[in-house]
């Protein structure tokens, strides 16, 4: 236990130091946001498995039943746990492959356990405590699975010791508010620091009712800084692919995310947006997170939010919309309004394009489309310098000029004083050129015929 902690306690002092000396380039935020994290990981590593009363060592199950515990020097000092791929660094200490290589991919490029510089960050592997390791598994019935590079794989017991424990927290009746706001506290930060602890709840099924508990909580339910912090741990565990499902389905994170949109705090609502825009990976949750109106406050984030919060909006409203019984819900709610006027003051033209151009298909919007949005997409067509912009521009327009011949009319007016679609059917993407190839035969086949005398 005391080489982890040492090690931690020399990365805080060079976090604290750097803090102090407030030299150039110094993220003030981040290096406090570091700091906490990692007075977090020592409180833990010293009280933790003391509170419990467990040692370092794990136990393992072996074949007849019965638990064998590890010994010690067969322990990687970064997890705590069996080394399945031991390494020799170039201070002479030996790691697990998985966790080491974590440790230097982070910029790190100091021994762990000693703090010596390293002259180099050759891994070496260590054949002769694998050979160790190997031979107490078969003597004594353990079974232990090869290694893997998968991120649920670097879960270490560490990482699991704290996330228990502030569950724990979060869910005893004993627990003091106090502590209780704490533990949330201290999930959002360690999920967004650490993305090996983001894994650990796929293995505790019961792990986000026990997290959510907290907004039941008399004087914690109605606090907004407790919302603002359970949507962001939502968001910071919504990263990692195998949790999305796991959060999609549970009957209570949807809902909250609802209840973060419509926050006062504009955190909160962009930081909903975006947990929505992460677990819409997933068609289910596409189809799910429809069905319970959340469009409707994406579209008035939309409308209403920071250009950051807008960001988050329209990326989750796009990929909503990519089933196709949400975008009669984002037509409903006002999409095509809030879209054509961000537009006209030229603000998040790629995004919103791109949600008109996958929008347009439907009658109901290219309705709305018509009444205000064809004179503005004309002027991207013609105007924008990018490319992918022009394209959906005319795209739309040529759903619109599907629809109406009044709406036509007013494109081929356009066409005699500036020649829009005739240059994209020229220059613009081969999208745009077949799109603008075909409103200029539309045009073409509704002009009134010449009549000819004898």
């Amino acid at each position: 236990m005391e080489i982890s902690v040492e090690g931690l306690k020399a990365m805080l002092r060079r976090l604290v130091d750097a803090i102090a000396d407030g030299g150039e380039g110094c993220e003030e935020v981040e290096t406090y946001d570091e700091v906490a994290r990692l007075v977090l990981q020592i409180r833990d590593l010293k009280f933790g498995a003391a509170r419990n009363g467990e040692g370092l060592g794990c136990e393992f199950e072996n074949k007849e039943g019965g638990s064998v515990k590890v010994p010690e020097h067969f322990l990687c000092p970064l997890s705590s746990e069996l080394m399945r791929d031991p390494v020799v660094l170039s201070s002479g200490q030996t790691y697990d492959q998985r966790f080491i290589q974590e440790w230097l991919s982070s910029g790190n490029r100091t021994c762990p356990k000693t703090q010596q510089v390293l002259s180099n960050i050759t891994l070496t592997p260590n054949y002769l405590v694998r050979g160790m390791i190997s031979n107490w598994c078969t003597k004594n019935g353990v079974s232990l699975s090869p290694p893997s590079n998968t991120e649920l794989d670097l879960v270490t017991g560490n990482d699991r010791l704290t996330f228990t424990s502030l569950l724990d927290n979060i869910s005893s009746p004993a627990s003091p508010i106090s502590e209780k706001r704490q533990a949330v506290k201290d999930l959002r930060l360690l999920t967004k620091r650490n993305k090996s602890f983001r894994a650990v709840i796929g293995e505790k099924p019961g792990a986000i009712s026990q997290f959510l508990s907290v907004l039941s909580v008399p004087g914690l339910k109605d606090n907004p800084e407790v919302l603002e912090d359970t949507v962001t741990t939502i968001l910071n565990l919504s990263i990692h692919d195998s949790n999305k499902k796991i959060l999609g389905d549970h009957a209570e994170v949807v809902p909250i995310l609802i209840m973060g949109l419509k926050s006062s705090a504009m955190e909160t609502r962009s930081n909903s947006a975006a947990a929505l825009f992460s677990l819409s990976a997933l068609d289910s949750n596409k189809e799910k997170i429809g069905s319970l109106c959340a469009i409707k406050y994406l579209v008035d984030l939309l409308e209403d939010g920071t250009l950051e919060a807008q960001k988050d909006a329209a990326a989750a409203v796009f990929s909503l919309c990519v089933v196709r019984e949400n975008r009669g819900r984002a037509v409903r709610n006002g999409i095509v309004d809030v879209a054509l006027k961000n537009i006209k003051n030229e603000t998040l033209l790629d995004e919103l394009l791109a949600i008109l151009a996958l929008l347009c298909s439907d009658q109901e919007a290219a309705e709305k489309l018509k009444e205000n949005g064809v004179l503005c997409l004309l002027k991207v067509a013609r105007e924008n310098p990018g490319k992918r912009n022009k394209e959906n521009a005319v795209v739309v327009l040529f759903s619109i000029c599907m629809y109406d011949r009044k709406m036509l009319r007013v494109v081929g007016e356009d066409e005699k004083l500036n020649g829009t679609m005739a240059w994209l059917a020229l220059n613009g993407t081969s999208r745009a050129q077949r799109k603008a190839a075909g409103i200029l035969e539309k045009i073409k086949r509704t002009k009134p015929k010449t009549p000819y005398s004898c």
